[in-house]
């Protein structure tokens, strides 16, 4: 089966973007468990994400950093909704087990495919809704896997709310017109710049800034700025141009899965017969959108 050069680079994007998202746990549990709050850790996230992406957009893509003043706007409504999604994200991390959370998380494809449906009128097709099924039900056994962690909901609530910021962040960047023509890098420096706002007026100014004070903490905070921040965000951008809404959020469920693979590998969960049926049937199921065939 051939694939066009832009379907399957926008699938490899898709992908990767997934997976770098799903690292979240990994590098902010630390900080939480050094006493930093949830504001502070998106603040130098997203601070440091910005200070080094703007230095590789003028020194090595020779790209300046001007846009059109009618996308001012909307980018910062872009940056808004998906620095919530985050802070939705690590919120819930009180209330709920992480590798929960990210799961959780992952009802964002539906909501995509359900926005696109009711307001663009973008067709369900059998192939998607089968994907969607199989989906869900490696999600359901994933959760059924770890039965002990329990659910609290205000962490369900907090999460579904994250997976809704970031359903309507994934539909803009396609939709929203003064936007979509924009270079992926410029969309990206903009969407963490503005997103840090959030960040800066929860901490009043900064002035309840918790500092950092060692440099594991600070190669933590690094780590978050630069895998699921600046890679993450760069490469959802690519594939939802090349690839379309649906498709990358779909692909989105390699996320829990890196979530998962972490949590046997550094934290040493346990890795149960029903967890691994649960990701055979996430990995069906983002194979049916891969190998479905690209119609033009």
């Amino acid at each position: 089966m051939k694939f066009s050069q832009r379907h399957s680079t926008g699938l490899i994007y898709g992908a990767v973007a997934a997976a770098s998202y799903g690292t979240n746990p990994l590098f902010a549990l630390p900080l939480y468990s050094s006493g930093i709050g949830v504001n502070s850790v998106l603040f130098y996230r997203y601070g440091l994400a910005v200070f080094i992406y703007a230095l590789w957009i003028i020194f090595v893509k020779k790209t300046p950093l001007t846009v059109p003043k009618s996308a001012i706007v909307a980018l910062f409504f872009l940056g808004l909704l998906f620095s919530a999604s985050s802070l939705l994200l690590f919120e819930s991390f009180k209330y709920i087990d992480a590798g929960i959370a990210c799961t959780i998380l992952f009802i964002y494809p539906l909501l995509v495919a359900i926005i696109m449906a009711m307001f663009f009128k973008e067709k369900i097709t059998k192939s998607v809704a089968f994907s969607i099924l199989l989906i869900s039900a490696g999600l359901t056994l994933l959760y059924k896997g770890n039965p002990a962690a329990g659910l609290n909901i205000r962490g369900v609530m907090t999460v579904f709310l994250s997976a809704l910021s970031y359903a309507v962040y994934i539909v803009g960047v396609k939709k929203i017109n003064s936007v979509r023509h924009l270079k992926s890098n410029i969309l990206t420096f903009y969407v963490m710049l503005f997103g840090l706002f959030i960040y800066i007026f929860n901490l009043k100014f900064c002035t309840q800034l918790q500092m950092l004070t060692s440099p594991f903490m600070w190669l933590c905070a690094l780590a978050l700025a630069i895998i699921p921040t600046v890679v993450s965000i760069e490469t959802i951008t690519n594939a939802i141009k090349l690839i379309g809404s649906t498709k990358t959020a779909l692909l989105g469920a390699l996320e829990p899965i890196t979530a998962l693979f972490f949590g046997v590998v550094v934290f040493h969960e346990h890795l149960s017969l029903r967890i691994a049926e649960g990701v055979f049937l996430i990995l069906m199921g983002v194979a049916v959108i891969v190998l479905r065939k690209n119609k033009k």
